[in-house]
Order: structure tokens, then C-alpha cells, then sequence
């Protein structure tokens, strides 16, 4: 099966950091994908490379065969790449439909998009039935819970018709009573798009549950790419991505 999207020889450096250290990797169609790793391991460099923010200093990303490493975000997003925020960038002063709505309509108006109006409308309450906004719909993004406000944010992703997603930490900000619920009806919805997704992520138990295969990013570098049984428990993820204290004194387990 050819890879979707490849990141080829990545390097991103800030004048004496390395930020991203020849990353490579490649990512298969429909996969689910977990990027993990302490904060300044380079997961959201990454994540903003693929999508634009960031140009790398050496490397290339391709995807679906082309070489889009010199290409805006906006370009990018137009070829079906699109995120989410670790902090949900919305229009606070508009309600969820008004929210839903903008997405729809930048989407229909890129060049793969191919709306009506009706069709559009359809999108909207597609998205609301299936994020379970119903209950906000008339309220302003700015007064919603976070663990709402995640949901539009990924919900306003998702109306671009990515066939690549990036998460960035789903579910940070939300309860431990309402995280499970969030990415049950995340994953849920975007299986039945047949959507290749990639969530940064520090919550191991979402990792273990959701994810096919982990990246554990340390200092720039890939240290581990498994699935998850096999890579969270790799003695330098353990060290230095879960901060097991065992691991870091080289202490074996049974």
C-alpha cells in the first residue's frame, strides 16, 4: 500500500536548537497514528511542518506523491490536509452553527470543494448531529465548555473533507470523566470518513486505546515508531517520553 504522506530527512532548526533532527516517516491510508513525547520533543514541529506553519530547514514532505514542502498552509489545507489546535481557534462571537457554517463555506469555496448551498446546509447539521453540538448550536463559541469547544474545533476541521487529519492533544483541557466520551465520538465519526488521523497526544491511556501505531518523539528525534503495545513499553519511552522512574535508573522490570 503506498504511503499517503511521507516526511523524508526533516530538520528544523532555531539558530543553535534543533527542533526536528532527520525525521522520517511515512503513513498509511486510513491509519490512526499517535505522536508522543514531552513538551519540547518536537511533536507539534512536526505537526506544523506537515502543515505549513513551519518550513523545514532540510527534508521534504510528500504527499499522495507530490512534493508539497514549499506550499502555504492554506494550500495545503486545500489538498486535504486540515488540524485541529491545541487551543480551538474559533470565531468566539459567533454561535456553533455560525462556526460550522464559515468552515462549510471556505471549504465549498476551495478547489475540491463542489457544494450547494443546500449541500452545505446539509454539512452543517451533518456535523452537529455527529459532534453532538445539537444542545449548543445557538450559543457563542466563546461561552462553551472546553470539552465542547474541542469538539467544534475538530468538527470546523473536519468540514475542510480532509483525507489527513493532525489533533493536536484532543484532550487536553478536558475532564477524565468526558475525555473517553470526546475521542469515542471523534474516532467514530472520522472511521466512517475513512480519514488518516495523527493526534499529538500526553494522556497515555488515549494513545493505548485509540491509536494502530506511535511515534515517541525525544529531543527532535524519532525514538520509537511501533504499535502501542510494543512502543509504550520501549525502556527509552519509558524514560524519557512516560518518565518512568525504573526506566530512567535503568532498574529492569519483571
Amino acid at each position: 500500500m503506498a504511503a499517503i504522506l511521507e516526511a523524508r530527512a526533516l530538520n528544523k532548526t532555531f539558530g543553535a536548537v534543533t527542533a526536528a533532527a532527520d525525521i522520517n516517516a511515512a503513513f498509511d491510508p486510513d491509519s490512526i497514528v499517535g505522536l508522543i513525547g514531552s513538551n519540547g520533543a518536537g511533536k507539534t514541529t512536526f505537526i506544523n511542518m506537515v502543515t505549513g506553519y513551519l518550513k523545514p530547514t532540510s527534508g521534504t514532505i510528500v504527499y499522495e506523491g507530490r512534493d508539497i514542502t514549499a506550499l502555504s498552509p492554506r494550500d495545503i489545507t486545500q489538498l486535504g490536509i486540515c488540524r485541529s489546535f491545541q487551543i480551538p481557534q474559533l470565531f468566539n462571537s459567533l454561535t456553533v452553527t455560525e462556526n460550522l457554517q464559515v468552515g462549510v463555506g471556505i471549504a465549498a469555496r476551495s478547489p475540491r470543494g463542489r457544494q450547494t448551498k443546500s449541500d452545505e446546509a446539509e454539512q452543517v447539521e451533518s456535523l452537529i448531529e455527529r459532534y453532538s453540538l445539537r444542545d449548543y448550536r445557538h450559543q457563542s463559541a466563546g461561552l462553551l465548555p472546553e470539552g465542547v469547544r474541542k469538539l467544534l474545533d475538530i468538527a470546523m476541521a473536519v468540514a475542510g473533507k480532509p483525507r489527513i487529519l493532525l489533533l493536536d492533544e484532543p484532550t487536553s483541557g478536558v475532564s477524565a470523566d468526558e475525555k473517553f466520551r470526546l475521542m469515542d465520538m471523534v474516532m467514530s465519526a472520522l472511521r466512517s470518513e475513512g480519514v488518516t488521523v495523527l493526534f499529538v497526544e500526553h494522556d497515555m491511556e488515549i494513545v493505548a486505546r485509540y491509536t494502530q501505531r506511535v511515534l515517541a518523539f525525544y529531543e527532535g528525534r524519532i525514538i520509537a515508531d511501533a504499535t502501542p503495545d510494543i512502543a509504550l513499553q520501549d525502556e527509552s519511552v519509558r524514560r524519557f517520553v512516560i518518565g518512568d522512574v525504573h526506566a530512567a535508573a535503568g532498574i529492569g522490570h519483571d
